[in-house]
Order: structure tokens, then sequence, then C-alpha cells
């Protein structure tokens, strides 16, 4: 930000708290124009009163008043022909603003029409490597600007996909790289392997029902590559993947997301985003993220984290989090001109800021010691510094996580062998299955009475204890594999008992036999060795003089080649969204602290002007 811009905040607050028009009489007549003597009046005035120099008030007046007269233009513009007129400013990565400029375009237009409209004005061949973001969201293409909520004379951000940044390794723009990303992490969850859990930060699973979890699991995927986008400094690449990221969190049950620290920390990171972009034009939609942001921390942490240190004690990596939220909300209520509560916030960051800084000659002697650097820097911050205790709290840690994974070993098995359906009202929770089993019930009758029940652990017991017969009754009836389908299984190279475990288990589906198949197989080379196998099977289909057994084989080998590609595809997609990855799953709390620092010292100079 720059010192004008500083000044141009607060003669625009001192106007608005006078209630003076700088369009109106006796700054400006629609015959004459401006009226400079009045402006040098006003600027005495505001310069007396602000403590800034006359010059650079004028200055700030008259670009105010220039932008006030243009928007009164567009209103007039629109109401005469319908046309809306957007104010764009251009984000580079490096600097910032890069260039605003003004487009038009109807409201009734699709948003792939603004695009166009902008890539003629920046010179741009492909329209498709424009992105626009209004208010915190991506505009569809493929819906019209009013059906959207954009409106006339509105601000718009606007990202251009640029070649590589000089990566060696990459020629993709960036667009085609975030299209890649978003495959791969549908590719991944949607996998028979479960290849991603949730966990919560001790590393207990997380269940939810099918629909909100593919939801939250995609969401949760395109937040880990932003976060590594950001570490790279790419924040214009991150702030993309963490508004789809967004879309998707926006579509699950609101009290579930009010409960996790995930959707809070996405709010943190997007309008991290803006700030490291420059781009201040977002103010609205960043006060309110922030306020999201807090209302969740409070809500998991309790006030000034109460809750968390008397879960934790002293030793609460997430202060680092907290310090984030108050340095962003001091840096927006400067830019509203709240200066008074921009310093108390600041001052805040400031102390806290203070109390994380670790030494770097003590972190390197933990890393000598055999732990990771990670684990260095969140064990002496949550430590205070001391060595020792740092050590302890590691350890602790490590033996949290190795604990709770261990304890949830059977509620994870059970949920890899319960049927994967996009039915919500037919999901069962992993856990409650598992409390009930172990209380001696058999496993049939358990997912019976918590489908029953939706999944109300007490009703499920009492359906259990006191209605067992008519639970027993309406369970599907055991059916013995179909005898053709094993053989045609068989045929394609699958092991015969595990084909006829699979077809009894899915009563006899051969869709839901072949994913109980897929997923079996534990690597890449064992899945293209069964393609080998199916592919062999084809060619002595054709051969057969059989029509409808050679038919009804080819359509099951078709759909098992399929089952077996997607499942490599998905292997594979997990090896390439992992590249890029550490293995640390507190990462999010690793912050460096160096733009941190360098953020707070420029916004209190900027208070100090």
């Amino acid at each position: 930000m720059s010192h004008i811009d500083n000044i141009i905040i607060q003669v625009r607050a001192r106007l608005q708290q006078l209630g003076i028009k700088l369009w109106e009489e006796p700054f400006y007549y629609s015959d004459i124009g401006g009226i400079e003597s009045e402006i040098d009046r006003l600027a005495q005035d505001f310069s007396t009163n602000l403590s800034l120099s006359m010059s650079n008030c004028k200055l700030a007046l008259m670009e105010l008043q220039d932008g006030a007269l243009r928007k009164l233009a567009a209103r007039k513009e629109f109401s005469e022909t319908g046309l809306a007129t957007f104010s764009v400013r251009r984000i580079s990565n490096q600097g910032g603003t890069q260039n605003v400029l003004e487009v038009k375009c109807p409201l009734n237009a699709l948003g792939k029409e603004l695009q166009k409209n902008i890539a003629e004005k920046l010179q741009l061949t492909d329209s498709n490597c424009v992105k626009c973001i209004s208010s915190g969201k991506i505009i569809d293409p493929e819906r019209t600007l009013e059906a959207q909520g954009i409106k006339n004379n509105q601000q718009l951000m606007v990202i251009i996909s640029e070649a590589d940044r000089n990566e060696s390794n990459s020629k993709e723009a960036m667009y085609d790289r975030i299209r890649n990303i978003k495959m791969d992490v549908e590719a991944i969850v949607d996998s028979e392997k479960q290849l991603f859990e949730m966990e919560d930060q001790d590393g207990n699973p997380v269940f939810l029902p099918p629909n909100e979890n593919r939801a939250l699991l995609i969401a949760m995927g395109f937040c880990e590559k932003a976060r590594a986008a950001m570490k790279k400094e790419h924040y214009d690449e991150a702030l993309i993947l963490l508004l789809e990221a967004d879309e998707k969190f926006s579509t699950c049950n609101s009290q579930f997301l009010e409960s996790i620290d995930n959707y809070a920390l996405i709010n943190l990171d997007i309008v991290w985003c803006y700030l490291c972009l420059k781009n201040v034009t977002q103010l609205p939609d960043a006060q309110r993220r922030l306020e999201i942001c807090e209302r969740n921390f409070r809500r998991s942490y309790g006030e000034n984290m109460n809750r968390l240190i008397a879960l934790k004690g002293n030793a609460c990596p997430e202060r680092a989090l907290l310090m984030r939220l108050h340095l962003l909300q001091g840096v927006v209520f400067f830019h509203q001109n709240r200066r008074d509560e921009a310093y108390e916030r600041l001052e805040l960051a400031a102390g806290e800021l203070r109390e994380l800084k670790v030494d770097d000659a003590t972190v390197e002697a933990l890393v000598e010691m055999g732990y990771e650097p990670f684990e260095a820097r969140l064990g002496l911050r949550a430590c205070r510094g001391n060595l020792e205790q740092a050590v302890n709290f590691i350890h602790e840690q490590r033996e949290k996580k190795r604990e709770a994974r261990s304890r949830s070993h059977k509620e994870r098995k059970l949920n890899s062998k319960l049927s994967r359906t996009n039915n919500d009202k037919d999901w069962v929770n992993p856990r409650s299955a598992c409390t009930l089993i172990e209380m001696g019930f058999s496993h049939d009758l358990v997912v019976a009475a918590l489908k029953h029940s939706k999944n109300d652990l007490q009703r499920a017991l009492d359906l259990l204890q006191t209605n067992s017969d008519e639970l027993l009754q309406s369970l599907p009836k055991k059916e013995n594999a179909d005898s053709d389908i094993l053989e045609q299984l068989k045929e394609l190279g699958f092991n015969e008992e595990i084909v006829r475990v699979a077809l009894e288990t899915t009563q006899n589906d051969p869709g839901k036999a072949l994913d109980f198949l897929v997923k079996i197989f534990g690597n890449e080379e064992d899945l293209l060795k069964q393609i080998s196998r199916i592919a062999e099977a084809t060619k002595e289909i054709v051969g057969d003089d059989t029509p409808s057994t050679s038919s009804g084989l080819s359509s099951l080998a078709s759909t098992a080649m399929d089952k077996v590609k997607n499942e490599i595809e998905s292997l594979r997609a997990y090896e390439r969204f992992n590249e890029d990855l550490t293995s640390n799953g507190q990462d999010y709390l690793d912050l460096p602290l160096l733009q941190e620092e360098q953020i707070l010292a420029e916004y209190k100079r900027f208070l100090e002007q």
C-alpha cells in the first residue's frame, strides 16, 4: 500500500463524517465541472484537521471526486441502457494490482461474456484464462451476472492465468494446473480404496454421511494444494483453489461447519491471500470471513483460548492462528479508518508474535537430535522456547496420535467394509456400529438398527434390545453366489473364493461385486496384472461361438476394465497430489512468521504517519 492510499483512507472517512458530497455544489457543477477553488479550501481545512500536507489532501480529494463522478455516469448509463459498468482490478502475484480498467456488460449476460469483454480490454486471445472474483466468489461463466448477485458499479478482482513461473519442470499455465488438481482430488475421493480420510488434530477419524463426506474431502484436498501454493508464494493460484474449496464447504451442513476449525482456517487463508496480493477491493468479504473465523475459534477454543488451554495447558501451537487473525483484523480496521481499533489489534498481534518467535539455533539443535524441523518449531513455540519441555511435547504429540490411530483401528476397518453409497439416509456411522458390535450384537443387526434409527445410538440400542426379531426379519435374505456371474468373474481372472465372498456380500450385484474386488488390489502393479488378465479373457470372448454368453461376459469385462483403470488413475492421482506436500499433519500451524513481521511493521508505520 502506498502513502497516498493511506491519505485517501483518512480523507474519505472525514468526508463521510461531515456528509460532504464532492459531486455536488459547490465542489462540482454539471455545466462547469469541478471547482478547484472549493477543492483548495476543503484541502486546507482537511490538512489542519488531519495533520496532513495540503497538496496530499488536494490530490486525494480530486481522486475521490473523479471516482464519484465516474460512478454517477455509470449509474445514469445503466438506467438508460441496461449496460452495467465494472471497475476491474487485474491482480498480479508479484505486485498486487497490475492495472485498473473499466469494463461494461449487461447484467443479464452470462459470466463468460464478461470474461470475453475483459480479455478484449487486456488484449488477451483466450477469455478462458480470465477468472473474475466478486465478493469472495468466482464468477460462474455459465450463469448470468444478475443470478450471481453482481451489480452495476461493482469492483471486480481478476486473475489471469499466465505461463508457469519459470519452473523448469512444468510448462502448464495456472488454470490448467488447477483443473488437473481438481480432477486428481475428485478421482482420489471417489476411489474405492478411501485414499483420503478425515482426522481431527489428535489423529481420531471423523465420520460423516457420504455426500457431506465427499464434499468436505474435496474441499480439504483443494485446501492442502492451496497451502502448498502459498508456501511457494503463489497466492493467486492459492486463492482460486481456496475459493473453489469454499464452494464445496458451502454445500455442507452449516451446523457441522461451525463446529470444526477447518472452515475457520479456509476463511483465514483467503483473507491472507487478499493481503499478500495487495488487494483491498475485497474488504467487505475480508471482514465477513474474519468474523466467521473469530466466531469459530471462539466456539472451538473458548474465549481467549481458555477451553484449549484447559485441555492442553499453555502448549497451544494454535496461538499462531490467533496471532494471524489479530494481524488481519488490524489491517482491515486500518483500511476502514478505524485507527484506534487497528492499533489495538496490531499491538495484540505484536505481543503474540514476540511469544511465538523461536531461536533458530535451538531449532537446529532439535533437528540434530533427529526431530523434524516443523516438530522442533511447534514444540518450542508451545513450550515458550524451553528445549527440554519441547522434546517432551514432541513425544507426547507422537504418542497421542499413535494411540488415537490404534484406538480407532476397528472403526476405520469397519468403515472400509461398509458399502459405499451416495444415499445419506442409508449411511451407517462406523463409530456407533463398533460400539454396538463390541456390546455383543451381530454386525448385520447393528447396521439395520442404525439405519432404522438414523444413527441415533440410544434408539438403535433400544431396537436391538426390544425388537431384534423384527430387525432380523427385515434383513435381506442371505443369497448364495450366483454361479453364472461367479463363472464369468473367474474367467476375467478374479480369485474364485474372493469372488464368492464379493457376490454374497453384495447380493449378487455385479457392479458392486466388482467394486469389492477392485478394492482388494494393493497397488498399481497388481491392478495392471488384472488388466492383462481381463484383456486375455476378452480375446477369448471374441472367438466364442455362443453369442449370448459372449455378449454377457463382454459387457462385464468392459465394466471390470473401466473400474480397474479408474482405480489405477486414482492411485496415480494420489501420487501426483502428494508430490509437493509434506507429511506434516500440522503444517497449517507451522507458520514461518516472517511475512507477518513485515506486514505488522508496515501497518504500524502507516498508523504513525
